[in-house]
C-alpha cells in the first residue's frame, strides 16, 4: 500500500503540474466582474489629475494670513472650473472637487470662515496644505494598479473608469467538465427506490464551478463500470479545458476512475493525509488536468476546497494564492489523534472561540452549512481548550 501523500506535499504537486490552459480577450470593462485579468493595468494618468479641494471653503496662500485681515474674493470656482491664478493677497471661493489655483496652497473650510460684507475674514491660522487633496493622492502615472491574474471585482470597476478605461484584456473561462460516478445515485425529482440516494455532487459541484467564475461545459455520470466511466471521461476530453469528477476514486471494487485513468493517462498522485477527503487522485489525460474528489459529500467539498479550487486558479489564469487563516482558539478540548491533517467544521462563538459542530462525518453536508468555516487540526494534534488553530472561513475559497 502507497504511503499517504501529505497536505501540504499535495497542494504543491498540483501547484507544481498546473499551467494556464485559457487564451485571452479583450472586453467591455462593464462585463468583466468576476474575470481574471489577463495583463497588468498601469495609470496612464494621474488620479487626481490636479491638486483639487477636498471640501467647500476659501482658497488662499498661507503666507497671506493675518489675524483680522479682511481678504477680498476675487474669484469663485466650482468643481469642473479651470481656475485663474489667485491674485496675492486674495482669496477664492472653493467648491469640493474644485482644482487649486495656481498661487494658494490651502483651503479654509466654509465654517472656519466669518462673512464681512463683500470681505472674509478667517480667525484659525491655517496650515499649507490644508484641506487639499493632491495631485495623484490616489493613483499616480505609471503606477501599476491591477495585477494580471487579479479577479477583477466590482471596485475595480469603479478604480478603472477613473482612469479612462473602456475595455480590459481577461483570461477566457475555462470549460469545466464534471463526472459523477455511482449506480446508487439519481437525479433530484424522481423516486427513489431501495439503496438509492439523490446525486448532491453534481449540482454542488456545478454550483461551486459557476460561483469560482468558470463555466461548467458537460455534468456527465457514469454507472460504476470501468465502460461507462471511460466513455464519460473520453467525451470530457474532447471538448474541457479541466475534469472534475466525485467518487469511485477509492480502492473497492465498484471503484474504476483510478484504473481507467492509468489507461487513459498519467496518474500523479493518489491519496492525501487529510481528513475528510483522503482518496482523492490527480492525472492528466490528453494534456487535459484531472482532478478526482472523493464521493462523500463532506469529503467533495473539503477536496474542492482545497485542491480543485487551486487548480481551477491557475488553469484559468488566475494567481494561485491559498486562503489565509485566522488563529482562532478552541472552545473545546479532543485528546484524540489522527495521522492525518483534520479540517473540523466549526462555529465562533460570541465568546469568539471556535467550537466544533457534532456531526463531522464525511458524508453529512448540513454541518458545513450550519458552521462558518474549517478549523486546520495538523495532523497527531490533539485539541485543547483555549489553545490557537488555523481558522479558514468558508467565505475565504
Amino acid at each position: 500500500m502507497s504511503a499517504l501523500l501529505a497536505f501540504e506535499d499535495a497542494l504543491k504537486e498540483i501547484k507544481r503540474s498546473a499551467s494556464v490552459r485559457v487564451d485571452k480577450q479583450t472586453i467591455p470593462l462593464i462585463n468583466a466582474v468576476g474575470r481574471v485579468l489577463a495583463d497588468s493595468i498601469s495609470a496612464k494618468i494621474s488620479v487626481p489629475p490636479h491638486d483639487n479641494s477636498a471640501m467647500d471653503g476659501y482658497a488662499i496662500a498661507s503666507s497671506d494670513w493675518q489675524a483680522g485681515k479682511q481678504f477680498t474674493v476675487s474669484q469663485r470656482i466650482p468643481a469642473g472650473h479651470h481656475p485663474e491664478v489667485l491674485i496675492p493677497g486674495t482669496c477664492a471661493r472653493i467648491f469640493t472637487g474644485a482644482n487649486i489655483p495656481a498661487g494658494a496652497d490651502t483651503v479654509i473650510m466654509q465654517e472656519n470662515a466669518q462673512l464681512m460684507g463683500d470681505k472674509v475674514i478667517f480667525n484659525e491660522q491655517p496650515e499649507a496644505a490644508d484641506n487639499i487633496r493632491p495631485r495623484g493622492q490616489d493613483m499616480h502615472m505609471g503606477q501599476t494598479v491591477i495585477k494580471a491574474g487579479e479577479k477583477i471585482t466590482p471596485i475595480h470597476i469603479g478604480l478603472l473608469s477613473s482612469l479612462g478605461i473602456t475595455d480590459v484584456t481577461v483570461f477566457k473561462q475555462l470549460n469545466v467538465g464534471i463526472l459523477t460516478t455511482g449506480n446508487e445515485l439519481i437525479p433530484a425529482g424522481e423516486q427513489l427506490s431501495n439503496g438509492q440516494i439523490y446525486n448532491s455532487n453534481g449540482p454542488m459541484l456545478s454550483a461551486l464551478v459557476n460561483h469560482a467564475g468558470h463555466h461548467v461545459r458537460h455534468c456527465l455520470h457514469a454507472a460504476d463500470t470501468p465502460e461507462d466511466t471511460e466513455i464519460a471521461l473520453k467525451t470530457l476530453i474532447q471538448s474541457c479545458d479541466i475534469i472534475l469528477s466525485s467518487g469511485g476514486v477509492s480502492v473497492g471494487e465498484e471503484d474504476h476512475v483510478k484504473g481507467v485513468l492509468e489507461k487513459l493517462g498519467e496518474v500523479h498522485l493518489w491519496k492525501i493525509a487529510i481528513k475528510p477527503g483522503k482518496p482523492i487522485v490527480h492525472a492528466t489525460l490528453d494534456g487535459i488536468p484531472f482532478l478526482g474528489l472523493p464521493g462523500n459529500p463532506s469529503s467533495t467539498l473539503v477536496t474542492y476546497h482545497w485542491f480543485a479550487r487551486l487548480l481551477l486558479s491557475i488553469c484559468s489564469g488566475e494567481m494561485a494564492e491559498l486562503p489565509q487563516p485566522y488563529l482562532v482558539d478552541a472552545g473545546f478540548n479532543r485528546d484524540k489523534t489522527i495521522k492525518r491533517d483534520e479540517f473540523l467544521r466549526v462555529s465562533i462563538g460570541k465568546d469568539g472561540l471556535a467550537y466544533a459542530h457534532p456531526q463531522q462525518s464525511s458524508g453529512a453536508l448540513l454541518a458545513a452549512c450550519e458552521s462558518q468555516g474549517y478549523l486546520h487540526v495538523k495532523a497527531n494534534t490533539q485539541v485543547e481548550y483555549g489553545y490557537s488553530y488555523p481558522f479558514y472561513p468558508f467565505s475565504g475559497f
